[in-house]
Protein backbone atom coordinates (compact mmCIF):
# COMPACT_ATOMS: atom_id res chain seq x y z
CA UNK A 1 0.00 0.00 0.00
CA UNK A 2 1.06 3.79 -1.19
CA UNK A 3 -1.20 4.79 1.37
CA UNK A 4 -4.40 3.68 3.74
CA UNK A 5 -6.40 6.35 2.17
CA UNK A 6 -6.12 8.01 -1.43
CA UNK A 7 -7.94 11.52 -2.08
CA UNK A 8 -8.65 12.26 -5.41
CA UNK A 9 -9.22 16.44 -5.37
CA UNK A 10 -7.92 19.47 -2.89
CA UNK A 11 -10.69 21.21 -2.84
CA UNK A 12 -12.73 21.80 0.51
CA UNK A 13 -13.89 18.76 1.20
CA UNK A 14 -10.72 16.49 0.42
CA UNK A 15 -8.60 18.70 2.50
CA UNK A 16 -11.37 18.02 4.85
CA UNK A 17 -11.27 14.80 4.56
CA UNK A 18 -7.67 14.62 4.74
CA UNK A 19 -7.05 16.36 8.25
CA UNK A 20 -9.88 14.37 9.73
CA UNK A 21 -7.54 11.07 8.63
CA UNK A 22 -4.44 12.75 9.83
CA UNK A 23 -6.39 13.49 13.25
CA UNK A 24 -6.79 9.20 13.65
CA UNK A 25 -3.43 8.74 12.66
CA UNK A 26 -4.19 7.69 8.86
CA UNK A 27 -1.36 7.87 6.22
CA UNK A 28 -3.33 9.94 3.43
CA UNK A 29 -2.62 10.69 -0.27
CA UNK A 30 -4.19 13.69 -1.96
CA UNK A 31 -4.05 13.73 -5.59
CA UNK A 32 -4.60 17.29 -7.15
CA UNK A 33 -4.59 17.57 -10.70
CA UNK A 34 -3.69 21.63 -10.85
CA UNK A 35 -0.64 22.45 -10.06
CA UNK A 36 -1.87 25.43 -7.85
CA UNK A 37 -4.93 26.91 -6.53
CA UNK A 38 -7.02 28.89 -9.04
CA UNK A 39 -7.11 32.10 -6.43
CA UNK A 40 -11.41 31.77 -7.93
CA UNK A 41 -14.16 31.66 -5.41
CA UNK A 42 -17.26 29.83 -5.77
CA UNK A 43 -18.17 29.54 -2.50
CA UNK A 44 -18.15 32.70 0.36
CA UNK A 45 -18.36 32.21 4.06
CA UNK A 46 -19.55 28.95 6.19
CA UNK A 47 -23.30 27.91 7.80
CA UNK A 48 -23.47 28.32 11.02
CA UNK A 49 -23.02 24.20 11.24
CA UNK A 50 -19.95 24.82 9.46
CA UNK A 51 -18.70 27.24 11.88
CA UNK A 52 -19.65 24.66 14.31
CA UNK A 53 -18.07 21.98 12.50
CA UNK A 54 -14.56 24.42 12.32
CA UNK A 55 -14.63 25.72 15.97
CA UNK A 56 -14.45 21.57 17.28
CA UNK A 57 -11.86 21.06 15.34
CA UNK A 58 -10.05 24.60 16.62
CA UNK A 59 -9.57 25.76 13.16
CA UNK A 60 -11.56 28.87 13.59
CA UNK A 61 -8.02 30.95 14.78
CA UNK A 62 -6.53 30.52 11.45
CA UNK A 63 -9.07 33.08 9.93
CA UNK A 64 -8.73 35.82 11.95
CA UNK A 65 -11.66 38.28 12.29
CA UNK A 66 -14.28 36.53 10.82
CA UNK A 67 -17.41 38.78 9.96
CA UNK A 68 -20.94 36.94 10.81
CA UNK A 69 -24.25 37.95 9.79
CA UNK A 70 -27.86 36.43 10.65
CA UNK A 71 -29.07 37.68 7.95
CA UNK A 72 -30.36 35.45 5.77
CA UNK A 73 -32.89 34.11 2.49
CA UNK A 74 -34.72 31.67 1.40
CA UNK A 75 -35.12 31.99 -3.08
CA UNK A 76 -34.61 35.73 -2.48
CA UNK A 77 -36.83 36.13 0.53
CA UNK A 78 -35.13 37.57 3.46
CA UNK A 79 -35.00 35.01 6.59
CA UNK A 80 -33.57 35.89 9.80
CA UNK A 81 -30.92 33.51 10.89
CA UNK A 82 -31.25 35.31 14.63
CA UNK A 83 -34.74 33.30 15.86
CA UNK A 84 -32.26 29.88 15.81
CA UNK A 85 -31.03 30.51 19.52
CA UNK A 86 -27.92 29.67 20.75
CA UNK A 87 -26.47 29.02 17.09
CA UNK A 88 -22.96 30.86 15.74
CA UNK A 89 -23.82 33.37 13.06
CA UNK A 90 -22.84 32.87 9.62
CA UNK A 91 -19.43 34.03 8.11
CA UNK A 92 -20.25 36.09 5.34
CA UNK A 93 -16.99 37.21 3.49
CA UNK A 94 -14.65 34.39 3.55
CA UNK A 95 -13.55 33.75 0.29
CA UNK A 96 -13.03 29.91 -0.61
CA UNK A 97 -9.78 30.36 -1.78
CA UNK A 98 -9.19 31.28 1.66
CA UNK A 99 -11.18 28.62 3.14
CA UNK A 100 -8.96 26.16 0.65
CA UNK A 101 -5.60 27.39 1.99
CA UNK A 102 -6.49 27.11 5.42
CA UNK A 103 -7.53 23.74 5.45
CA UNK A 104 -4.48 22.49 3.40
CA UNK A 105 -2.14 24.27 6.05
CA UNK A 106 -3.84 22.37 8.65
CA UNK A 107 -4.13 19.28 6.73
CA UNK A 108 -0.51 19.45 6.25
CA UNK A 109 0.16 20.56 9.60
CA UNK A 110 -0.92 16.65 10.59
CA UNK A 111 1.05 15.21 7.79
CA UNK A 112 -1.16 14.93 5.26
CA UNK A 113 0.59 14.08 1.29
CA UNK A 114 -0.76 16.56 -0.97
CA UNK A 115 0.50 16.29 -4.12
CA UNK A 116 -0.02 18.81 -7.01
CA UNK A 117 -0.22 18.59 -10.59
CA UNK A 118 -1.54 14.82 -10.35
CA UNK A 119 -4.32 13.52 -12.54
CA UNK A 120 -5.99 10.60 -11.64
CA UNK A 121 -6.46 8.38 -15.20
CA UNK A 122 -8.38 5.30 -13.87
CA UNK A 123 -9.33 2.89 -11.24
CA UNK A 124 -9.84 -0.48 -10.37
CA UNK A 125 -11.43 -1.61 -7.48
CA UNK A 126 -9.44 -5.38 -6.61
CA UNK A 127 -11.88 -6.41 -3.31
CA UNK A 128 -9.28 -5.84 -0.70
CA UNK A 129 -7.83 -2.47 -2.11
CA UNK A 130 -7.95 0.19 -4.82
CA UNK A 131 -5.98 0.56 -7.67
CA UNK A 132 -5.23 4.17 -9.65
CA UNK A 133 -3.15 5.14 -12.29
CA UNK A 134 -1.94 8.43 -12.29
CA UNK A 135 -0.10 11.12 -14.48
CA UNK A 136 1.80 13.68 -12.63
CA UNK A 137 5.42 15.28 -13.05
CA UNK A 138 7.26 12.46 -13.75
CA UNK A 139 5.01 10.40 -15.63
CA UNK A 140 2.49 7.87 -15.40
CA UNK A 141 2.64 5.79 -12.51
CA UNK A 142 -0.40 3.65 -10.16
CA UNK A 143 -0.80 4.08 -6.47
CA UNK A 144 -2.51 1.58 -4.35
CA UNK A 145 -4.54 2.21 -1.12
CA UNK A 146 -7.06 0.13 0.70
CA UNK A 147 -9.90 3.27 0.25
CA UNK A 148 -10.16 5.45 -2.56
CA UNK A 149 -12.01 8.74 -1.68
CA UNK A 150 -13.82 10.63 -5.05
CA UNK A 151 -13.74 14.31 -3.67
CA UNK A 152 -12.89 16.10 -7.23
CA UNK A 153 -16.29 17.75 -7.58
CA UNK A 154 -18.95 17.79 -10.30
CA UNK A 155 -17.44 16.51 -12.90
CA UNK A 156 -15.63 13.64 -10.94
CA UNK A 157 -13.52 11.04 -12.77
CA UNK A 158 -13.71 9.24 -9.78
CA UNK A 159 -17.76 8.88 -10.17
CA UNK A 160 -18.04 8.10 -13.74
CA UNK A 161 -15.34 5.59 -13.62
CA UNK A 162 -16.43 3.61 -10.68
CA UNK A 163 -19.68 3.65 -12.13
CA UNK A 164 -21.67 5.37 -9.82
CA UNK A 165 -25.26 6.55 -10.67
CA UNK A 166 -26.38 9.93 -11.04
CA UNK A 167 -29.14 10.71 -11.75
CA UNK A 168 -31.33 14.45 -11.58
CA UNK A 169 -31.78 16.86 -13.75
CA UNK A 170 -29.56 18.51 -16.50
CA UNK A 171 -29.29 22.61 -16.24
CA UNK A 172 -31.88 24.43 -17.87
CA UNK A 173 -30.27 27.99 -18.12
CA UNK A 174 -27.02 29.60 -17.65
CA UNK A 175 -25.77 31.97 -15.15
CA UNK A 176 -22.99 34.25 -14.74
CA UNK A 177 -20.35 34.73 -12.00
CA UNK A 178 -17.68 37.24 -11.88
CA UNK A 179 -15.68 38.84 -9.36
CA UNK A 180 -14.59 42.39 -10.66
CA UNK A 181 -12.26 45.19 -9.77
CA UNK A 182 -13.38 48.95 -10.34
CA UNK A 183 -16.98 49.08 -9.86
CA UNK A 184 -19.56 51.49 -7.38
CA UNK A 185 -22.64 49.43 -7.12
CA UNK A 186 -25.00 49.09 -4.52
CA UNK A 187 -24.75 45.91 -2.68
CA UNK A 188 -27.36 43.44 -3.35
CA UNK A 189 -26.58 40.16 -0.96
CA UNK A 190 -30.09 39.16 -1.46
CA UNK A 191 -30.96 37.72 -5.75
CA UNK A 192 -32.97 40.61 -6.58
CA UNK A 193 -35.55 39.60 -9.24
CA UNK A 194 -36.24 41.88 -12.18
CA UNK A 195 -38.41 41.71 -15.36
CA UNK A 196 -35.81 39.84 -17.08
CA UNK A 197 -33.97 37.78 -14.86
CA UNK A 198 -31.95 38.18 -10.83
CA UNK A 199 -28.91 39.72 -10.09
CA UNK A 200 -26.97 39.70 -6.88
CA UNK A 201 -24.29 41.99 -5.91
CA UNK A 202 -22.19 41.48 -2.82
CA UNK A 203 -18.72 43.66 -2.09
CA UNK A 204 -15.71 41.79 -1.06
CA UNK A 205 -12.48 42.29 0.67
CA UNK A 206 -9.92 44.67 -1.72
CA UNK A 207 -12.55 46.55 -3.87
CA UNK A 208 -13.74 43.80 -5.35
CA UNK A 209 -17.45 43.14 -6.52
CA UNK A 210 -18.96 39.82 -6.30
CA UNK A 211 -21.28 39.42 -9.46
CA UNK A 212 -24.03 36.94 -10.17
CA UNK A 213 -26.52 37.55 -12.80
CA UNK A 214 -29.31 35.19 -14.48
CA UNK A 215 -30.91 36.48 -17.41
CA UNK A 216 -34.48 34.31 -17.77
CA UNK A 217 -34.81 32.33 -20.92
CA UNK A 218 -30.25 31.98 -21.48
CA UNK A 219 -30.45 28.39 -22.74
CA UNK A 220 -27.10 26.38 -20.94
CA UNK A 221 -23.87 26.78 -23.04
CA UNK A 222 -21.60 23.95 -23.45
CA UNK A 223 -18.00 25.74 -22.88
CA UNK A 224 -14.67 24.74 -23.24
CA UNK A 225 -13.86 28.15 -22.14
CA UNK A 226 -15.33 30.26 -19.33
CA UNK A 227 -17.22 33.17 -20.56
CA UNK A 228 -16.01 36.67 -21.38
CA UNK A 229 -16.29 39.73 -19.25
CA UNK A 230 -17.80 41.72 -22.23
CA UNK A 231 -21.04 38.45 -22.04
CA UNK A 232 -21.71 39.46 -18.20
CA UNK A 233 -21.77 43.51 -18.78
CA UNK A 234 -24.28 42.86 -21.63
CA UNK A 235 -26.34 40.54 -19.62
CA UNK A 236 -26.08 42.96 -16.72
CA UNK A 237 -27.32 46.01 -19.54
CA UNK A 238 -29.63 44.85 -20.56
CA UNK A 239 -31.22 43.26 -17.02
CA UNK A 240 -30.60 46.54 -15.23
CA UNK A 241 -29.63 49.29 -17.71
CA UNK A 242 -26.33 49.99 -16.07
CA UNK A 243 -23.02 50.02 -17.98
CA UNK A 244 -20.13 47.93 -15.62
CA UNK A 245 -18.03 47.37 -19.02
CA UNK A 246 -15.45 49.31 -17.13
CA UNK A 247 -14.98 47.12 -14.51
CA UNK A 248 -12.08 44.94 -13.87
CA UNK A 249 -12.26 41.10 -14.19
CA UNK A 250 -10.39 39.53 -11.98
CA UNK A 251 -12.31 35.66 -12.82
CA UNK A 252 -15.70 34.89 -14.38
CA UNK A 253 -17.26 31.51 -14.52
CA UNK A 254 -20.64 30.73 -15.54
CA UNK A 255 -22.63 27.54 -14.36
CA UNK A 256 -26.40 26.09 -14.32
CA UNK A 257 -28.79 24.64 -12.41
CA UNK A 258 -28.24 21.29 -13.02
CA UNK A 259 -29.38 18.84 -9.82
CA UNK A 260 -28.15 15.42 -9.76
CA UNK A 261 -27.36 12.84 -6.76
CA UNK A 262 -25.66 9.25 -7.01
CA UNK A 263 -27.81 6.92 -5.52
CA UNK A 264 -25.09 5.24 -3.46
CA UNK A 265 -22.28 7.43 -1.69
CA UNK A 266 -20.04 4.37 -1.53
CA UNK A 267 -19.40 1.37 -4.27
CA UNK A 268 -17.27 -1.41 -2.29
CA UNK A 269 -13.59 0.52 -1.83
CA UNK A 270 -14.69 4.06 -3.57
CA UNK A 271 -16.25 6.48 -1.48
CA UNK A 272 -17.50 9.58 -2.44
CA UNK A 273 -17.85 13.03 -1.05
CA UNK A 274 -18.78 16.78 -1.53
CA UNK A 275 -19.84 17.67 -5.04
CA UNK A 276 -19.04 14.26 -6.54
CA UNK A 277 -22.01 13.13 -4.71
CA UNK A 278 -24.40 16.00 -5.42
CA UNK A 279 -24.46 19.11 -7.82
CA UNK A 280 -27.33 21.80 -7.17
CA UNK A 281 -27.85 25.35 -7.85
CA UNK A 282 -25.67 27.39 -5.65
CA UNK A 283 -28.66 28.85 -3.78
CA UNK A 284 -28.17 30.21 -0.06
CA UNK A 285 -24.19 29.30 -0.14
CA UNK A 286 -24.58 25.58 1.27
CA UNK A 287 -22.17 23.63 -1.41
CA UNK A 288 -19.17 24.07 -0.26
CA UNK A 289 -20.37 23.60 3.59
CA UNK A 290 -22.51 20.48 3.05
CA UNK A 291 -19.17 18.78 1.45
CA UNK A 292 -17.08 19.87 4.08
CA UNK A 293 -19.72 18.44 6.22
CA UNK A 294 -19.80 15.28 4.17
CA UNK A 295 -16.05 14.66 4.89
CA UNK A 296 -16.36 15.15 8.91
CA UNK A 297 -19.04 12.73 8.77
CA UNK A 298 -16.89 10.50 6.72
CA UNK A 299 -13.13 10.64 8.17
CA UNK A 300 -13.94 9.26 11.16
CA UNK A 301 -15.78 6.29 10.17
CA UNK A 302 -13.20 5.74 7.28
CA UNK A 303 -10.33 6.16 9.74
CA UNK A 304 -12.15 3.46 11.79
CA UNK A 305 -12.36 0.57 9.13
CA UNK A 306 -8.57 1.54 8.35
CA UNK A 307 -7.46 0.86 11.92
CA UNK A 308 -9.52 -2.10 12.47
CA UNK A 309 -12.40 -1.14 14.76
CA UNK A 310 -15.60 -0.52 13.31
CA UNK A 311 -18.16 -2.15 13.22
CA UNK A 312 -19.35 -4.58 9.85
CA UNK A 313 -22.20 -1.54 9.36
CA UNK A 314 -20.46 1.65 10.86
CA UNK A 315 -18.93 2.64 7.24
CA UNK A 316 -22.32 1.96 6.16
CA UNK A 317 -23.79 4.52 8.02
CA UNK A 318 -22.46 7.30 6.21
CA UNK A 319 -24.42 6.65 3.29
CA UNK A 320 -26.86 5.91 5.47
CA UNK A 321 -26.48 9.51 7.38
CA UNK A 322 -25.28 12.20 4.20
CA UNK A 323 -27.40 11.03 1.04
CA UNK A 324 -30.56 12.23 2.67
CA UNK A 325 -28.63 15.27 3.88
CA UNK A 326 -27.87 15.61 0.12
CA UNK A 327 -31.67 14.87 -0.94
CA UNK A 328 -33.00 17.39 1.59
CA UNK A 329 -30.27 20.06 -0.24
CA UNK A 330 -31.20 19.03 -3.48
CA UNK A 331 -34.99 19.64 -2.77
CA UNK A 332 -34.80 23.08 -1.16
CA UNK A 333 -32.31 24.45 -3.46
CA UNK A 334 -34.46 23.45 -6.62
CA UNK A 335 -37.32 25.60 -5.00
CA UNK A 336 -35.29 27.78 -4.25
CA UNK A 337 -34.51 28.29 -7.90
CA UNK A 338 -38.09 28.36 -8.96
CA UNK A 339 -38.88 31.71 -6.17
CA UNK A 340 -35.73 33.72 -7.21
CA UNK A 341 -35.37 32.40 -11.19
CA UNK A 342 -38.91 32.21 -12.68
CA UNK A 343 -40.56 35.10 -14.04
CA UNK A 344 -43.96 37.36 -12.70
CA UNK A 345 -46.10 34.37 -12.65
CA UNK A 346 -44.31 32.98 -9.39
CA UNK A 347 -44.92 36.44 -7.62
CA UNK A 348 -47.70 35.00 -5.92
CA UNK A 349 -45.81 32.60 -4.62
CA UNK A 350 -43.74 34.44 -3.15
CA UNK A 351 -45.55 36.57 -1.66
CA UNK A 352 -47.49 34.20 0.01
CA UNK A 353 -44.09 32.84 1.38
CA UNK A 354 -43.39 36.05 2.07
CA UNK A 355 -46.19 36.29 4.69
CA UNK A 356 -45.36 33.01 5.99
CA UNK A 357 -41.58 33.98 7.33
CA UNK A 358 -43.27 36.94 9.27
CA UNK A 359 -43.98 33.68 11.32
CA UNK A 360 -41.12 32.50 14.07
CA UNK A 361 -41.78 28.69 13.35
CA UNK A 362 -41.50 29.41 9.71
CA UNK A 363 -38.41 30.77 9.85
CA UNK A 364 -36.97 28.95 12.37
CA UNK A 365 -37.88 26.07 10.11
CA UNK A 366 -36.07 27.59 7.18
CA UNK A 367 -33.28 29.06 9.01
CA UNK A 368 -32.21 25.33 10.43
CA UNK A 369 -32.75 23.98 6.42
CA UNK A 370 -30.40 25.90 4.76
CA UNK A 371 -27.69 26.42 7.45
CA UNK A 372 -27.98 22.39 8.19
CA UNK A 373 -28.70 22.80 12.09
CA UNK A 374 -32.00 21.27 11.49
CA UNK A 375 -29.72 17.48 10.62
CA UNK A 376 -30.54 15.13 12.94
CA UNK A 377 -29.15 11.53 12.49
CA UNK A 378 -30.56 7.95 13.17
CA UNK A 379 -28.68 6.93 16.61
CA UNK A 380 -31.02 4.93 18.15
CA UNK A 381 -34.68 5.43 19.63
CA UNK A 382 -34.93 7.68 23.07
CA UNK A 383 -36.83 11.09 24.08
CA UNK A 384 -33.47 12.82 24.97
CA UNK A 385 -33.79 16.05 23.00
CA UNK A 386 -30.53 15.41 21.87
CA UNK A 387 -30.04 12.03 19.98
CA UNK A 388 -29.21 12.03 16.95
CA UNK A 389 -28.59 15.76 17.04
CA UNK A 390 -24.87 17.75 17.21
CA UNK A 391 -23.74 18.46 21.44
CA UNK A 392 -24.60 21.96 21.46
CA UNK A 393 -21.04 24.32 23.08
CA UNK A 394 -21.27 23.76 27.00
CA UNK A 395 -18.70 25.11 29.25
CA UNK A 396 -17.31 22.88 31.90
CA UNK A 397 -15.20 22.61 35.20
CA UNK A 398 -13.03 19.72 35.64
CA UNK A 399 -10.88 18.57 38.39
CA UNK A 400 -7.89 21.01 37.11
CA UNK A 401 -9.27 23.11 34.94
CA UNK A 402 -11.78 24.88 32.80
CA UNK A 403 -12.78 23.66 29.32
CA UNK A 404 -15.92 22.86 27.00
CA UNK A 405 -17.44 20.85 24.76
CA UNK A 406 -15.92 22.17 21.94
CA UNK A 407 -12.35 21.74 22.95
CA UNK A 408 -12.95 18.17 23.97
CA UNK A 409 -13.89 17.35 20.12
CA UNK A 410 -10.25 19.20 18.65
CA UNK A 411 -8.47 15.52 18.59
CA UNK A 412 -11.18 13.93 16.13
CA UNK A 413 -11.91 11.69 18.97
CA UNK A 414 -15.20 10.07 20.91
CA UNK A 415 -15.94 11.50 24.07
CA UNK A 416 -17.96 10.03 27.01
CA UNK A 417 -18.96 13.18 29.10
CA UNK A 418 -19.54 12.15 32.70
CA UNK A 419 -21.59 15.16 33.66
CA UNK A 420 -22.22 13.95 37.58
CA UNK A 421 -18.81 11.69 38.51
CA UNK A 422 -20.15 8.57 38.05
CA UNK A 423 -17.50 5.81 38.70
CA UNK A 424 -19.52 3.01 37.42
CA UNK A 425 -20.85 4.81 34.06
CA UNK A 426 -16.64 5.12 33.62
CA UNK A 427 -15.99 1.95 34.37
CA UNK A 428 -18.02 0.29 31.62
CA UNK A 429 -16.93 2.46 29.32
CA UNK A 430 -12.65 1.72 30.38
CA UNK A 431 -12.73 -1.17 27.34
CA UNK A 432 -12.98 1.92 24.84
CA UNK A 433 -10.88 3.88 26.22
CA UNK A 434 -8.32 3.57 23.40
CA UNK A 435 -11.15 4.95 20.74
CA UNK A 436 -12.98 7.47 23.15
CA UNK A 437 -11.71 9.86 26.13
CA UNK A 438 -13.67 9.75 28.89
CA UNK A 439 -13.98 12.92 30.88
CA UNK A 440 -15.50 13.87 34.23
CA UNK A 441 -16.51 17.76 34.39
CA UNK A 442 -19.47 19.86 35.73
CA UNK A 443 -21.53 21.72 33.51
CA UNK A 444 -21.59 25.30 33.99
CA UNK A 445 -24.40 27.68 33.39
CA UNK A 446 -27.14 24.86 31.91
CA UNK A 447 -30.32 26.96 31.55
CA UNK A 448 -33.11 24.77 33.33
CA UNK A 449 -35.20 25.09 30.01
CA UNK A 450 -32.61 23.52 27.90
CA UNK A 451 -31.65 20.16 26.47
CA UNK A 452 -28.99 19.11 28.74
CA UNK A 453 -30.44 19.98 31.66
CA UNK A 454 -31.02 17.05 34.38
CA UNK A 455 -28.52 15.14 31.82
CA UNK A 456 -25.77 13.19 33.48
CA UNK A 457 -24.06 11.49 30.62
CA UNK A 458 -23.55 11.93 26.75
CA UNK A 459 -21.36 9.99 24.30
CA UNK A 460 -20.46 12.22 21.62
CA UNK A 461 -19.20 11.17 18.64
CA UNK A 462 -16.04 12.35 16.42
CA UNK A 463 -17.68 14.35 14.68
CA UNK A 464 -20.10 16.06 17.28
CA UNK A 465 -23.33 14.38 17.56
CA UNK A 466 -24.80 13.09 20.49
CA UNK A 467 -24.95 8.79 20.07
CA UNK A 468 -26.28 8.08 23.39
CA UNK A 469 -27.51 10.02 26.50
CA UNK A 470 -28.78 9.38 29.95
CA UNK A 471 -31.15 9.37 31.40
CA UNK A 472 -33.32 9.01 27.78
CA UNK A 473 -31.55 6.51 25.46
CA UNK A 474 -33.80 3.64 25.28
CA UNK A 475 -30.36 1.28 24.67
CA UNK A 476 -27.41 0.49 27.41
CA UNK A 477 -24.23 2.69 26.84
CA UNK A 478 -22.42 -0.60 26.61
CA UNK A 479 -24.41 -1.20 22.61
CA UNK A 480 -24.13 2.40 22.24
CA UNK A 481 -20.16 2.50 22.53
CA UNK A 482 -20.06 -0.89 20.02
CA UNK A 483 -22.40 0.60 17.44
CA UNK A 484 -20.31 3.48 17.20
CA UNK A 485 -16.72 2.68 18.66
CA UNK A 486 -16.36 -1.30 17.43
CA UNK A 487 -16.42 -4.41 20.09
CA UNK A 488 -14.03 -3.67 23.43
CA UNK A 489 -10.48 -3.87 23.67
CA UNK A 490 -10.47 -6.53 26.41
CA UNK A 491 -12.72 -9.86 27.08
CA UNK A 492 -14.58 -8.69 30.44
CA UNK A 493 -18.06 -8.43 30.50
CA UNK A 494 -19.05 -4.41 30.29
Amino acid sequence: MDAAVIIAGAGPAGLMLAGELRLAGVEVIVLERLAERTGESRGLGFTARTMEVFDQRGLLPRFGEIETSNQGHFGGLPVDFGVLEGAWQAAKTVPQSVTETKLEEWATDLGADIRRSHELLSLTDHGDSVEVEVRGPQGVHTLRAAYLVGCDGGRSTIRKAAGFDFPGTASTLEMFLADVKGLDLEPRMIGETLPGGMVMVGPLPGGITRLIVCERGTPPQRRTEPPTFEEVAAAWQRLTGTDISHGEPVWVSAFGDATRQVTEYRRGRVILAGDSAHIHLPAGGQGMNTSIQDAVNLGWKLAAAVNGWASADLLDTYHGERHPVGKRLLMNTRAQGLLFLSGPEVQPLRDVLGELIAYRDVSRHLAGMVSGLEITYDVGTGRHPLLGKRMPHLELVGETRKTSSTELLHAGRGVLLDLEDNHNLRERAAAWAGRVDIVTAAPHGVAEDGPLHGTSAVLVRPDGYVAWAAPGSHHDLSMALERWFGAPSTHRTV
